[in-house]
C-alpha cells in the first residue's frame, strides 16, 4: 500500500439509503492518510455524502468529516422511525431488508401510481430538509477545499446542471436527489429540477477537466448488470430506473477508454488529451444486487448500519488489491469495469 501522498477525485454514485454503503467506504478512505481528497462528484445520496464531506473537512479535517458524515447518517435513520416504510415482522424475523410487503411502502407505491406529489403532498414537504440545515454550514461549504460538483436535471430542457461549492443550498441538494414520483421538483434560479441521476450519476466531466488530479475512485450503488429477465411492475420499474441512472455514467467511463485507447493520436487537441489521463478505480459492491429497489426506502438503524459495515470492508478489500495503483495506473480494465457496477 502506498505511504507516499496521492492526491484521489471521488465518484459517488445516488441510491437512497443505499448511499449508507458509501458512507462506510469513505469512513474508511478517510482513516489513510496518504489519501488527499481533491475533488467530489456525486449524485442524489452520493451529493448528500458529498456535501457532509466537504464540510465536515473544512470544519475539523478527516476526523471533522468522518464525523459530520456519522452525524448525517445518525439523523437519517432518527428521522425514519417516523416514517411509514417500515419492515413487516416477519421481514425482520427473515433478515430481509425489503420493503415489498410493508403497508406503508404498498399504499405510497399505490399512490404514486395514481396521484402526483402535487396532489398527494401539496404543500412539498420533504424529510431532508431539516436534517440538512443542521447538518450543513453551507457558508463554510463555500471555501472548503474540497471541491464540489453535485448534478441536478432541468426538468425543461432535460439536460444537467453540474453545482459547485459557491452554488450549494439546502435546495440544490434536494434537487439532485428529487425522485419525481415522490416529490415535487424543486425550483433553481426559476427552473425545475428533478434527480441528478438522470442526467449523471455521476457526471465525471468536472472531475476530469477543472481539477489537477488523475485518480478517480468511483464508489457505485446501482448494479449495471442483474441476471433474469425482470417480470413484476415492481422488477420492471426497479430495472427501468438501474438502466436510466446508469447510462451517463457508462457513456463517460466509454469515452475515457476510447481516449485512451487513440491517446497517442491526441495531439494538440487538450479536451481529449485531459480523458485520456484519468486513471479509474472501483471500489466494487457485491451486495446491491442482493437488494431491490423498495429498501432504497429503507433507514431503519440496523439497515444503515449494515451496509456501512459492508461499505468498510469494500473499501478494506480495494485497499489491500488495488492501493498500489493509485497514482500509477487504472486498477481495472474498462472491460472489467463493467462487470463491477
Amino acid at each position: 500500500m502506498h505511504k507516499e501522498r496521492v492526491v484521489v477525485n471521488l465518484a459517488l454514485q445516488g441510491g437512497g439509503s443505499h448511499g449508507a454503503f458509501t458512507w462506510g467506504v469513505l469512513d474508511r478512505l478517510l482513516e489513510e492518510e496518504w489519501l488527499e481528497i481533491e475533488g467530489v462528484c456525486g449524485t442524489s445520496a452520493g451529493a448528500m455524502n458529498a456535501a457532509v464531506l466537504a464540510d465536515g473537512y473544512a470544519a475539523g479535517g478527516r476526523d471533522g468529516a468522518r464525523k459530520a458524515l456519522d452525524s448525517y447518517w445518525r439523523h437519517v435513520w432518527e428521522a425514519a422511525q417516523f416514517s411509514p416504510f417500515q419492515r413487516t415482522p416477519l421481514e425482520r424475523m427473515m433478515g430481509h431488508w425489503s420493503l415489498e410487503q410493508s403497508p406503508g411502502y404498498l399504499f405510497v407505491d399505490f399512490m404514486t401510481r395514481m396521484f402526483s406529489p402535487y396532489q398527494y403532498n401539496p404543500t412539498g414537504q420533504n424529510a431532508l430538509a431539516p436534517i440538512l440545515d443542521r447538518q450543513i454550514n453551507f457558508e463554510r461549504l463555500r471555501t472548503s477545499p474540497i471541491k464540489l460538483f453535485i448534478t441536478a436535471t432541468n426538468v425543461r430542457t432535460g439536460r444537467p446542471r453540474i453545482f459547485r461549492n459557491a452554488e450549494i443550498t439546502p435546495n440544490v441538494l434536494m434537487a439532485s436527489a428529487c425522485l419525481p414520483a415522490l416529490f415535487q421538483a424543486v425550483e433553481i434560479d426559476g427552473d425545475p429540477y428533478w434527480d441528478g441521476g438522470y442526467s449523471g450519476n455521476p457526471t465525471l466531466t468536472p472531475l476530469v477537466t477543472e481539477l489537477d488530479s488523475d485518480d478517480t475512485i468511483l464508489v457505485p450503488v446501482n448494479p449495471l448488470q442483474r441476471q433474469g429477465t425482470p417480470r413484476t411492475p415492481t422488477e420492471i420499474l426497479n430495472r427501468l430506473n438501474e438502466v436510466s441512472f446508469n447510462a451517463v455514467l457508462v457513456k463517460e467511463l466509454y469515452m475515457i477508454d476510447l481516449l485512451q485507447r487513440a491517446a497517442g493520436g491526441a495531439g494538440d487537441n487538450h479536451e481529449a488529451a485531459d480523458w485520456a489521463r484519468m486513471r479509474i478505480h472501483v471500489v466494487s459492491n457485491p451486495v446491491m444486487n442482493a437488494l431491490d429497489f423498495s429498501s432504497k426506502l429503507n433507514a431503519e438503524q440496523a439497515f444503515i448500519d449494515w451496509l456501512k459495515a459492508e461499505g468498510r470492508k469494500a473499501a478494506e478489500g480495494f485497499l489491500q488489491q488495488h492501493g498500489t495503483h493509485l497514482g500509477q495506473a487504472s486498477s481495472v480494465k474498462f472491460e472489467d469495469l463493467l462487470a463491477q457496477l
